[in-house]
């Protein structure tokens, strides 16, 4: 492949073997149950942006080093008050802002596909990254759960907000007031991830269900993926007018040509994104 990945610290990055159009992003703080650092922060929004300026990376999965996904914050920094936990309120505010909610902003704008394989608990902030994705898969026996209220806090990085689009509001505003961790097939049960699998057979789901997406033509799955997050909140004038446009620009790529042409020649597309 003609993109080299970067190195980034608490992040490690590797080509999918057998779909190297995927990229994988291994949360690596397995010492910590991969719980953010402000190195990881960065990492991860620099991670971002190279997969989504590489024309030859179609999507991304996000996993965790070791048995867990992610435990949200470092509970060792919040009994520290050190690291992203550190200062007053306006001072904490600003980190905030300046920090971990670049993760929830960055992720918003990424116009890739974007699938959470979660290999073991997601809590916390933890739970909120893989809800920042547009795919879950679980292994068999993950936890999971907004438990910011069991430590004295809120979801800072806006994890109400992500919850309640994922899994509607009701059911959200139980669980982050609750603090309640579910398992893997609760999690099915409420649609908060699409498939529950053996662990030995993670990555491979995953790849599969990007598969799906990743044969379609790229520029077309980019811009649908755009209208369908830029309309969730619009009016119907609004959202028929951002079709629209996006269909404007997608009718006029050569992937379009090209998918017709397969269709009547009966053979698999070659898109190039």
């Amino acid at each position: 492949m003609s993109t080299e990945l970067p190195v980034l610290p608490d992040l490690s990055l590797a080509r999918d073997p057998e779909e190297p159009r995927l990229l994988w992003i291994t949360l690596d703080r397995p010492e910590a149950r991969n719980a953010y650092s402000l190195e990881m922060v960065d990492s991860l929004c620099r991670a971002l942006d190279h997969a989504e300026a590489a024309r030859d990376i179609w999507g991304v999965a996000i996993t965790g080093a070791g048995s867990a996904f992610s435990a949200g914050g470092d509970l060792k920094a919040m009994r520290d008050h050190s690291g992203m936990f550190e200062g007053a309120p306006a001072d904490l505010r600003a980190r905030y802002m300046r920090g971990i909610q670049r993760v929830p902003r960055r992720l918003s704008r990424f116009d890739k596909p974007v699938v959470a394989a979660i290999n073991g608990p997601a809590i916390g902030a933890g739970l909120d990254l893989a809800c920042m994705c547009d795919l879950r898969l679980a292994v068999e026996g993950a936890k999971l759960g907004s438990t910011f209220v069991k430590v004295g806090l809120v979801p800072g990085d806006g994890g109400a907000y992500l919850l309640a689009r994922t899994i509607g509001f009701p059911r959200a505003l139980e669980l982050v007031l609750s603090g309640r961790v579910i398992d893997a097939a609760e999690a099915l049960g409420i649609g908060l991830v699409h498939a529950v699998v053996p662990a030995e057979e993670l990555r491979a789901a995953a790849r599969a269900r990007m598969a799906r997406i990743l044969r379609n033509a790229p520029v077309a799955v980019r811009l649908a993926k755009q209208a369908a997050l830029r309309s969730w909140d619009l009016p119907l004038d609004a959202a028929l007018e951002l079709a629209a446009t996006y269909q404007g620009i997608a009718q006029n790529h050569p992937d379009h040509d090209e998918a017709v042409a397969a269709f009547f020649e009966k053979r698999r597309p070659d898109f190039t994104g």
